[in-house]
């Protein structure tokens, strides 16, 4: 591990064999890699990272994995996602020269609430789920820390070219400290990076066409928070995993017009993508101002590959998973 005494000034850092997070009612093993987050080195002590900070190696301040590296990614399997554990520690005193414990006021993750925000991330919920239950419950206890929450980090593509690109995602938890009339403020953030690997192969990193569609275009563009996601169903339609593909197939949509013309969200039965509302959605080609915006709404138009292989997969009648249709994979 890094023990170089050049390390030692600066509180961001790789921090080995430091026993912290061993009480507390969680029982929570301790882990080795502490990072305070960056932001003064007077607040940074507020709550610090627990995280395999890897990137750059002189001095690690992110984690950087590829998919399938069991070093790093949890589920140790190329399937287009990073697995990164994240926990965090209150009242940290990892650095006993700078290090007291004050007390928590508050830890905000963000994006963490489901509240329309259109970069709402699940797992920031469960990260502040236990902050919340982990480490405020009792906010003066030192170094109480958190279980870790895997953070799902998906790579990009492939694309039109079979070409990846890495995916990123950033924690940042905002903690406050009042006591006297001037909070104390302590702002960390965590880069997750994680690279494809090579080669970035669609038969490997999905099970079939459908599963391609749910996680490149459905979790990405639509399952979103406001949109189709289980909170809020636009339209009555969910398009999370798990849901999704009952939701569409051969279902006619809740919107009047569109039924009206016959159409269903997904035409399976007839393997027909002129009669299928999603795929107009998707295209933008929409005859009559009644049926609504083009999707995503408020967003990029999809690349016009992923909407290819949607195309090509009504073609062939919508087979689920792991069915490959051929040209999408």
């Amino acid at each position: 591990m890094l023990n170089d005494p050049a390390m030692r000034g600066g509180f961001g850092r790789w921090a080995a064999g430091i026993a912290l997070c061993a009480s507390m009612s969680l029982g929570t093993a301790a882990r080795a890699t502490i990072y305070g987050g960056g932001g003064s080195s007077r607040t940074d002590c507020l709550l610090v990272f627990d995280a395999p900070v890897n990137d750059p190696e002189s001095r690690p301040k992110r984690v950087r994995c590829t998919d399938g590296d069991s070093n790093c990614d949890g589920d140790g399997v190329v399937n287009g996602q990073c697995l990164i554990a994240v926990g965090v520690c209150g009242n940290s005193t990892f650095d006993p020269l700078r290090c007291t414990s004050n007390g928590l006021t508050s830890a905000e993750v963000d994006h963490a609430q489901d509240n329309g925000d259109a970069k709402f991330d699940p797992d920031f919920q469960a990260l502040q789920t236990r902050i919340n239950t982990g480490v405020l419950e009792n906010p003066d206890d030192p170094d109480r820390c958190t279980t870790p929450t895997n953070i799902r980090v998906p790579i990009t593509g492939p694309t039109s070219s079979g070409s990846c690109k890495l995916g990123k995602k950033q924690v940042k938890i905002t903690t406050l400290f009042i006591q006297g009339p001037k909070p104390v403020k302590d702002t960390d953030k965590l880069l997750l990076i994680c690279d494809p690997p090579d080669p970035c192969d669609p038969g490997v990193l999905f099970t079939g066409t459908f599963d391609r569609i749910q996680r490149q275009i459905f979790n990405r563009s639509c399952a979103l928070s406001g949109c189709h996601d289980s909170q809020t169903q636009a339209g009555g339609m969910l398009l999370e995993s798990g849901g999704a593909y009952s939701n569409i197939v051969d279902v006619v949509p809740d919107t009047p017009p569109a039924a009206a013309l016959g159409w269903l969200r997904i035409d399976a039965a007839n393997a027909d993508p002129e009669t299928s509302f999603m795929y107009h959605k998707l295209t933008g080609d929409l005859p009559d101002p009644e049926l609504g915006e083009r999707m995503p709404f408020g967003r990029p138009k999809l690349e016009s590959y992923l909407i290819d292989i949607l195309r090509l997969w009504i073609e062939a009648g919508a087979p689920p998973s792991p069915v490959w249709v051929p040209g999408t994979d």
